[in-house]
């Protein structure tokens, strides 16, 4: 509705322009607030959570190339757009993303086609990890009566798998890079073997280009700014801070938890917060497909500075060439640093991401949802779209990981990033 209401505000003011005459307009209604509950159930959110479970298994020798080297978001992506096309071509209540069947089928049973969708998604990206997601899927579809409804929804899930698993063959991870070579000179990231940086041959789904939203590049070594945030998280990150308060090193180990895990256990919340199957399988389809995008932006924008991380930076920093910044051969991180470059951060585009497509899609940043730790074992309530992202990124200077501006440029990224989406994707049929 707000775009309505914009487009028509516009035209009154051409009108007004070209006639020179008054010209008004109803005030924007507020959009009330949002709590999100995880308490309901449908076959979406049964759907993620074996996908999920599928996804973060761990890998075998007898598992594919694919297997050995998962894309999580991409995959969980894949597995959504699958489900949300098959509701679409059942309900076309939005526009679908790929998958376009001449006429819709509204007499097709929705669970049969969710479960078809997932089924085949699973079996194509992960052929060794059957024994999480074949009896899920017999039982299931055993559960749905018998009849030209499930038959056409088994037949419509599947046709449906296939478009996006076809789009996948070809998304570009396959692509071999060249071997990584970690810099020696000021700044560049010193680590050897770098992790997901496969990431950034991937394809993104709604994105132009991976480059898309880059940002740009961090600031100068010589720079106040760079002093500032040196200074911040050398005095707040290091395993021997006596600055660091025992709050805040807790937050850093909530947000410590693996991506693949915790985000997923998380999302999969937001699936349970509605009964309506065509409504849960927009709303997944969107954090998803936005997260897939979002994170191999981030990760292109990483190797494309290739930056090093405090745990190099503070103890070479007599090689920085700025003077507001002192070397401590002896500073570690108190929380163990991820295996990629550090500018713009994962967890800062992850979680500016994840809030922004909830401001899109409910249309109010007024969305208060959970989100919990197995770190920790403990649970956070959030009372709008900011405060995740304002939690996890200062979780990452507390924790030694990230310098402030990484963490700001993480979000600016993750937001524009998920502004996109919702203007290019999972809109209302006109």
């Amino acid at each position: 509705m707000a775009y309505v209401v914009r487009f028509r505000s516009l035209a009154c003011v051409l009108v007004c322009a070209l006639s020179l005459i008054g010209c008004s307009h109803a005030p924007l209604r507020p959009v009330p607030a949002v709590v999100l509950v995880a308490d309901q159930t449908n076959a979406v959110a049964y759907w993620h959570d074996i996908g999920a479970a599928t996804v973060t298994a761990a890998a075998s020798a007898a598992g594919t190339e694919a297997e050995q080297h998962p894309a999580f978001p991409a995959d969980m992506a894949t597995l959504h757009l699958a489900m949300y096309d098959a509701a679409m071509a059942i309900a076309p209540r939005y526009r679908p993303f790929l998958y376009r069947p001449d006429a819709p089928s509204p007499h097709a049973s929705l669970d049969a086609a969710t479960a078809a969708a997932a089924y085949q998604v699973l079996l194509a990206l992960f052929p060794s990890r059957v024994s999480v997601y074949q009896n899920a899927y017999l039982q299931f579809v055993a559960a749905i009566p018998e009849g030209p409804a499930k038959v056409s929804g088994l037949s419509l899930g599947a046709a449906a798998a296939a478009a996006h698993l076809q789009r996948r063959t070809r998304d570009g991870r396959a692509t071999q890079l060249p071997v990584y070579a970690p810099g020696g000179t000021p700044g560049q990231f010193r680590g050897r073997d770098p992790i997901l940086r496969d990431w950034i041959s991937i394809k993104p789904f709604v994105l132009r280009s991976l480059a898309q939203f880059r940002p740009a590049p961090a600031p100068a070594l010589t720079s106040s700014e760079y002093a500032a945030d040196f200074n911040e998280v050398k005095a707040l990150g290091g395993t021997a801070s006596l600055l660091r308060t025992a709050e805040q090193l807790e937050t850093a180990r909530f947000h410590a938890e693996l991506p693949p895990v915790q985000v997923t256990r998380n999302l999969g919340r937001f699936a349970r917060t509605t009964a309506d199957p065509v409504a849960a399988a927009r709303l997944m389809a969107a954090l998803y497909t936005n997260y897939a995008d979002a994170m191999a932006a981030c990760m292109e924008a990483k190797y494309h500075y290739d930056t090093w991380r405090p745990q190099s930076a503070i103890p070479l920093a007599a090689e920085d060439g700025n003077a507001a910044t002192l070397a401590d051969p002896d500073w570690k991180p108190v929380l163990a640093t991820p295996n990629h470059p550090e500018y713009p951060a994962g967890h800062a585009c992850s979680s500016g991401t994840i809030g922004e497509l909830l401001q899109q899609y409910y249309g109010t940043d007024q969305v208060a949802f959970d989100w919990d730790s197995k770190v920790t074992g403990t649970i956070r309530h959030y009372a709008n779209t900011s405060a995740l992202a304002d939690e996890s990124t200062v979780a990452r200077i507390y924790g030694g990981m990230h310098f402030r501006y990484a963490t700001v440029a993480g979000v600016t990224l993750g937001r524009q990033v998920a502004r996109w989406t919702m203007q290019h994707a999972f809109q209302p049929q006109p």
